[in-house]
């Protein structure tokens, strides 16, 4: 067989996976942002 199937499949396998981590990421990052000024709304006593 020829090897640069399986060189291509790397690839592909590793970009997906580098997309994901990405993706969820993001996602953690802005859930931990809207938590973050939720928490100092309260701090400051503003009701939003």
């Amino acid at each position: 067989m020829d090897h640069g199937t399986f060189i291509t499949a790397a690839y592909t396998i590793t970009g997906l996976a580098l997309g994901w981590l990405v993706l969820s990421s993001m996602i953690a990052m802005k859930r931990s942002e809207a938590l973050a000024k939720d928490l100092t709304a309260r701090k400051d006593g503003d009701p939003q």
